[in-house]
């Protein structure tokens, strides 16, 4: 008589507020400073004590976060595995990971090809009373398939679609037609989803600040105005 096979063991996924995935622009328009300043504007923003009491803060007490760059319709880089985030040691060993992640700069800006990317990370050991993608960027979709599509479809998984719009305010160069403001683009095509909203950095400057008060929001779902503004 032949043995029955034995059984996979399936864990059951971790219990936590909030599936947070932290999606960064690094097309060309990012240059080497620029996205130095996003890096370091991360890692900085999950070494803050605000943020910290904000993870801690929910019915768990602790969120799960993961970090992946993005620019063309096929290529996105996860630098940063999904982790537990209920402690400062967490939020630290997070933090390093941004840290020691490599530096690297794309082509074009496919923010339908970040959306699609995201929507798939999901369902990895953890599971959120929400799902939500933080989108930074600073420019529009000029790569992939058409935005509204992946969109659409992200949306209809039960997935938040926030941004973060890095905003160039200077005029654009004579003969080319002045391009809709982006953080009206992000409003429009981009965010969806109950809560959505748009955080705007002037400037990379201003991008430190913006990411904290976006994480923080994010976690504490505090449903405010649809844009709100960063400054440096």
């Amino acid at each position: 008589m032949s043995a029955r096979p034995a059984r996979a063991v399936v864990s059951a996924p971790e219990p936590v507020d909030v599936e947070l995935i932290l999606a960064v622009d690094v097309s060309r328009s990012v240059d080497a400073e620029e996205q130095e300043m996003q890096f370091n504007g991360y890692a900085a923003a999950f070494r803050d004590p605000r943020m910290i009491e904000a993870f801690v803060g929910g019915p768990v007490g602790a969120i799960a976060c993961t970090f992946f760059t993005w620019s063309d319709w096929n290529i996105q880089e996860h630098l940063v595995p999904w982790m537990r985030l209920g402690s400062a040691a967490d939020c630290e060993r997070f933090a390093q990971a941004i840290d020691n992640a490599p530096r690297r700069v794309h082509l074009y800006t496919s923010i339908s090809g970040a959306i699609d990317y995201a929507a798939n990370l999901f369902g990895q050991g953890y599971e959120g009373t929400r799902r939500v993608v933080d989108i930074s960027g600073d420019g529009v979709n000029n790569s992939g398939r058409d935005i509204g599509l992946s969109r659409g479809e992200a949306l209809e998984k039960g997935i938040i679609l926030n941004g973060l719009a890095v905003l160039d305010r200077s005029p654009p160069p004579p003969g080319l037609m002045q391009m809709q403001p982006l953080d009206e683009y992000y409003q429009e095509r981009v965010i969806g989803g109950p809560g959505a909203f748009v955080m705007v950095a002037e400037g990379f400057e201003a991008f430190e600040p913006a990411v904290r008060r976006k994480i923080i929001r994010e976690v504490a779902d505090n449903r405010g105005p649809v844009r709100e503004y960063a400054f440096g």
